[in-house]
């Protein structure tokens, strides 16, 4: 019985997952047509596809725990450890998201 209960679970968990996943052709013609970094739309509009900022959150965030840990020199240093991670992550992102990726 415990076999036949974890087959059902398996094949109920691979069955929604093969359906709904499209291919790329599917979405390009859907949507527009797809030439790498940037896309026209179905609307005739140029799109360019940007970076989320993922990489330079956390470049950012270690470099504001190495700058954070450096500045604040008295006693613990915890509080600017932390401080600088988050500061640095934000601005990494920032960095990442609006200035680094100019779609041409």
């Amino acid at each position: 019985m415990r076999k036949f209960t974890l087959a059902i679970a398996a094949a109920s968990m691979t069955v929604p997952v093969a359906a709904v996943v499209p291919t790329t052709a599917a979405v390009a013609q859907s949507y527009g047509t797809y030439h790498g970094k940037t896309w026209r739309g179905a609307d005739g509009r140029l799109y360019c596809k940007r970076p989320n900022g993922t990489t330079g959150l956390i470049v950012g965030g270690a470099a504001g725990v190495l700058a954070g840990r450096a500045i604040d020199s008295r006693g613990d240093r915890t509080t600017g450890t932390i401080l600088g991670a988050a500061i640095g992550a934000l601005v990494g992102r920032h960095v990442e998201r609006n200035v680094v990726s100019k779609c041409r």
